[in-house]
C-alpha cells in the first residue's frame, strides 16, 4: 500500500487538535500519551490520515512515571474500536519541547513493536504522533520492511484544519525555503516564517479560465513551489480576452499546459514543482489529484464541480477558496456586476449554504442536460445558466480577493474573511460574517470521512463534449500521417 505512493501526510480538525493537545501537554510537565482513530484520504500520489475519534484513556490505562507508557488493556481497547469502526489506529504522544518533534530509543520500540498487530487487524498501516508543547506535530507510518520488521515513513507535514489552516513540515522532506532576492519585498511584508508557511503549501487550482489563470501566475509570482493545474478545457479565440499569458497561439493548447507554462517562466521560488491535470474535478482523475493539496481554489463556473469542491473541502479536510462572478446586462448595456469571495471548510459555512451551488442544477449537469442543444433552447436567454459574461478586470479582483483569503486563512491575524462581496456599479464592498452552516446541513456530518463516504464523481458530459472534437481531429491528424508515411514507402 505505502510504497506506491510518494507522498505523506496527517490531517485533524481543529477539535480533535485542541482535544489531543489539552491531554497530552500537561501542568505537571509530564510526557502523556493516548491512541486516536483515523481514515485514509487517497489521493493520486498522497496517502493522508484523517484523525476521526481520541480515545482518552481510563487512569489505570497508562504509567506516567518520567517516560509514560500504556498498559496491555488500554491497547486492546483501542484496537478492538479501530476494528469496530473500520478506521486505523494512531498512537499519539507528547515531547517536552516546541517545533517538529523526531522519535526516542523508547518511541521507536513502542510504535514498531505494535506496528504489525495493528497492520493486521485492520488493514492499514500502524500511525504514530508526536506533538510538541507549542502544539507542533510531527507523524510516520510504519511499513513491513520484512517478517516482524517495520520501518517509519515520515509524514511530509500535519495540518490543523478549522479557522485557520496550520501546518507542521517535516524539516528536511518539506525544509523552509532559503530568501531569495526577488522575493525580498515579499518576504518583507510577512517576513521569513510566514513566506516558509505560504510557500511550502501544495496548492490546486480548479479551472484555469480568466479567474484561475490569474490565480495561478499570483501564486508563481509569491514563490509557492508546488502547484496542480486541473482543467480538462483548451484554449479558444473568445477566450482570448480573459485568460492571462494565452495567445493566439495558443488556441487548441490546454488551460493547464497555457498557466503551467507561464508559470514556469515567472515564478520567484528557487524552484517550482507543477503537476498539470486534463481533467474535470468531477472526474476520478481530476478529483484524485485533488486529493494530493492541502488548499483548492475554486474558480470554476458549474454547479457540479462546486458540489464535488465541497466534498472535499469536509470529508478530506483540505479547504476551498471559492469564488463567483455575476454580470447583468439589459439591451448589451451593463446594469449591474457582482462578485463574492470566501473560504468552506470544517467549522466555516459550506458552498451550498452560502448559495455557491445549487443541488438542483448539479442534478441537471450529471444528466448532461446542460450539455443537450435540445433542453438549452428551451431556456428563457436570460436564465443564470446561460450567464457567461466576464471581463478581464472583474476576474483579476475576484482572483486577488481569492488569494488574500488564502494568506489569511494561513497567516491571520484575522482567519476568516468572511463572504467578501464587492458590486462594481456602486464601488462598494461589504462583508457577511460567516456563522457557519444551517441547521441540518449534511457536509458537518462528513467531516473527516475521507474515502469511507461515496465518491462524488462521475462521468462529466462537458468533458465528452470538449474532447470529443478534439480526439476526432488527433484522430484525423493521426491517420494522415499514416497516409502520407504509406505514400512515401510507394
Amino acid at each position: 500500500m505505502l510504497e506506491d505512493l510518494s507522498c505523506f501526510s496527517v490531517a485533524l480538525p481543529t477539535a480533535r487538535h485542541k482535544q489531543a493537545f489539552e491531554h497530552l501537554i500537561r501542568v505537571d510537565h509530564q510526557e502523556d500519551l493516548c491512541f486516536a482513530l483515523w481514515n485514509p484520504s487517497s489521493g493520486r500520489n498522497r496517502l493522508s490520515a484523517l484523525l476521526t475519534e481520541i480515545i482518552v484513556p481510563e487512569r489505570h490505562e497508562r504509567i506516567v512515571r518520567g517516560n509514560v507508557s500504556f498498559t496491555a488493556d488500554y491497547f486492546c481497547r483501542a484496537l478492538s474500536l479501530a476494528i469496530a469502526k473500520k478506521c486505523g489506529l494512531a498512537l499519539m504522544h507528547s515531547h517536552l519541547g516546541p517545533g517538529w518533534q523526531d522519535m526516542s530509543w523508547d518511541d521507536h520500540e513502542a510504535e514498531s513493536g505494535h506496528a504489525g498487530s495493528v497492520a493486521a487487524a485492520t488493514g492499514l498501516p500502524f500511525l504514530g504522533m508526536t506533538v510538541g508543547t507549542n502544539g507542533a506535530w510531527s507523524a510516520r507510518f510504519w511499513n513491513r520492511m520484512a517478517t516482524r520488521s517495520y520501518a517509519p515513513i515520515w509524514c511530509e507535514s500535519v495540518r490543523v484544519v478549522g479557522n485557520s489552516l496550520e501546518l507542521t513540515f517535516h524539516p528536511r522532506l518539506r525544509s523552509a525555503p532559503e530568501p531569495v532576492a526577488r522575493l525580498e519585498r515579499t518576504i518583507g511584508v510577512w517576513g521569513r516564517r510566514g513566506q516558509a508557511q505560504l510557500a511550502r503549501l501544495r496548492v490546486g487550482i480548479v479551472g484555469l479560465g480568466s479567474v484561475g489563470s490569474i490565480v495561478c501566475e499570483l501564486l508563481a509570482r509569491m514563490g509557492i513551489e508546488h502547484l496542480t493545474l486541473i482543467d480538462f478545457d483548451h484554449v479558444e479565440e473568445l477566450n482570448l480576452d480573459r485568460i492571462l499569458n494565452a495567445t493566439a497561439s495558443d488556441i487548441g493548447h490546454t488551460k493547464v499546459d497555457v498557466a503551467s507554462g507561464a508559470a514556469e517562466r515567472n515564478h520567484t521560488a528557487a524552484s517550482i514543482q507543477i503537476n498539470c491535470v486534463e481533467a474535470s474535478i468531477a472526474h476520478s482523475e481530476g478529483y484524485k489529484a485533488a486529493l494530493d493539496c492541502d488548499v483548492l481554489f475554486s474558480c470554476v463556473d458549474r454547479h457540479w464541480p462546486r458540489r464535488v469542491l465541497n466534498h472535499i473541502s469536509y470529508a478530506h479536510l483540505i479547504p476551498v477558496v471559492d469564488g463567483g462572478i455575476l454580470v447583468r446586462l439589459r439591451n448589451e448595456h451593463l446594469i449591474g456586476s457582482d462578485w463574492h469571495v470566501h473560504t468552506v471548510g470544517p467549522e466555516r459555512r459550506c458552498l451550498e449554504c452560502w448559495g455557491a451551488f445549487d443541488p438542483s442544477i448539479v442534478g441537471l449537469e450529471r444528466a448532461g442536460l446542460l450539455d443537450d442543444p435540445s433542453y438549452i433552447s428551451q431556456l428563457d436567454p436570460t436564465d443564470t445558466l446561460l450567464r457567461h459574461e466576464n471581463v478581464i478586470p472583474f476576474s483579476t479582483s475576484v482572483a486577488g480577493f481569492e488569494v488574500l483569503q488564502l494568506v489569511a486563512l494561513v497567516l491571520g491575524p484575522i482567519h476568516d474573511l468572511g463572504d467578501q462581496n464587492y458590486h462594481s456599479v456602486s464601488g462598494t464592498l461589504d462583508r457577511t460574517e460567516d456563522d457557519g452552516c444551517a441547521e441540518g446541513c449534511p457536509y458537518k456530518t462528513i467531516v473527516s470521512t475521507a474515502d469511507r463516504i461515496c465518491d462524488p464523481t462521475g462521468p462529466d458530459a462537458s468533458v465528452e463534449r470538449v474532447r470529443h472534437p478534439r480526439n476526432l481531429a488527433q484522430d484525423q491528424e493521426l491517420e494522415g500521417e499514416n497516409v502520407s508515411a504509406q505514400n512515401r514507402r510507394k
